[in-house]
């Protein structure tokens, strides 16, 4: 019986190669006669970057760049592709994982540090970028990305915006004259791990802004300066951000990169797949495992495991599914990719606790898999 393992990251708990690590060595101690594969994935979320340098043999870069407060920091960026091609996490230089809870404040985090991370690889002379911009403390419609690469943002006064995104309301005009050129040469493919628009309920400002430390009065704010960066880029463009799907993805970097640098949205888990040789692994594979820390409807708009699970139901594989918490509510859509979904929570714990657990949880269920695996098969 040959194994895949491929998690995905367990959010705020365990990392991908960490999870595929402890489902591993749960087979292993079931005794399940058994080769097991680690293929850990991402979908565009914190740490996908780093999967992909691993999985493509890249090279990582040092660089010094701003945080999403600009405060100087030790940032990193990878090449693949004999070095054509550079792979850039954005919660390197501008994530959620670099502020304390105190310093959230969407309202002044900006991107500029990761515009600075695409100049160091603009430096080395790629052609092509892979950013992926899941993780992001930012709500700022990748303006700072875009100030960093040469663009410039001005009020009807003619004075330069200063406080991104708050002063982004005042914004009257953009200047692309000092653009970086080499950023139009340059082929850009952005992994988005969602499908939300740029504005409305759905939108950057109403879905992320909380989850970066917004309340509800800096929401109405983030909308109100999301709305005046579309309605300028519409007249100065004729480019509609906000009917981009997956424009909201990374605080809306997803729509201005589309529209401005021409960017390639794309499904996360699917470019990931393609481009690191999932394939070729499943072929050895009579079994996957693959989970992450929920999985529920939300999963199937483009998830890691569904993107791993639709995949290897194309070969006709059967896939077990893993995750903290599992949605009662949407198992009859789910099953059509997973065959079994199991809680890797045995308890009711409080969500703190169970997350100090998600190795220990996972390794204790792959356990208990494989000797149920055994069972079918002795």
């Amino acid at each position: 019986m040959n194994i895949l393992i491929a998690p995905n990251a367990f959010k705020n708990s365990l990392g991908a190669a960490e999870a595929a690590e402890a489902i591993r060595e749960g087979l292993m101690e079931s005794k399940l006669q058994c080769k097991c594969y680690c293929f850990p994935v991402g979908d565009g979320g914190d740490g996908t970057a780093e999967l992909i340098l691993h999985h493509c043999n890249g090279v990582t870069l040092q660089a010094e760049v701003n945080d999403p407060l600009g405060r100087k920091i030790n940032s990193s960026f990878g090449l693949i592709d004999n070095d054509k091609t550079a792979v850039i996490e954005m919660s390197n230089a501008s994530g959620l994982r670099l502020l304390q809870a105190n310093e959230l404040n969407p309202l002044h985090a900006n991107s500029y540090g990761t515009g600075e991370l695409i100049k160091h690889a603009l430096e080395k002379g790629v052609s092509k970028i892979i950013l992926c911009i899941g993780g992001s403390a930012t709500v700022d419609g990748g303006v700072g990305i875009l100030q960093a690469l040469g663009f410039r943002f001005f009020n009807k006064k003619g004075e330069e915006l200063k406080i991104i995104p708050e002063s982004l309301v005042e914004l009257d005009r953009i200047e692309f004259s000092e653009t970086d050129k080499r950023i139009m040469l340059c082929k850009i493919v952005v992994l988005c791990d969602v499908e939300n628009v740029l504005l409305g309920k759905e939108g950057a400002a109403y879905v992320f802004g909380p989850q970066k430390g917004a309340d509800p009065a800096a929401i109405i704010k983030l909308e109100a300066a999301l709305t005046k960066l579309r309605d300028v880029v519409f007249r100065q463009s004729g480019k509609d951000m906000a009917l981009i799907k997956q424009g909201g993805a990374a605080g809306g970097t997803a729509a201005s990169l589309a529209v401005l640098l021409n960017a390639e949205l794309v499904n996360g888990i699917e470019h990931f797949l393609s481009i690191t040789g999932f394939d070729d692994f499943l072929k050895k594979a009579t079994i996957v495992i693959t989970g992450e820390g929920c999985i529920d409807m939300q999963t199937l708009q483009g998830k890691g495991p569904y993107g791993v699970a639709r995949r290897a139901k194309k070969k006709g594989l059967r896939v077990i599914g893993l995750a903290g918490e599992i949605s009662l509510a949407s198992r009859t859509s789910l099953q059509q990719y997973f065959d079994v979904l199991l809680s890797i929570n045995h308890e009711t714990i409080e969500l703190s606790e169970a997350l100090k657990q998600t190795r220990q949880n996972l390794k204790q269920t792959a356990t208990i898999i494989g000797k149920e695996l055994a069972l079918q098969i002795s």
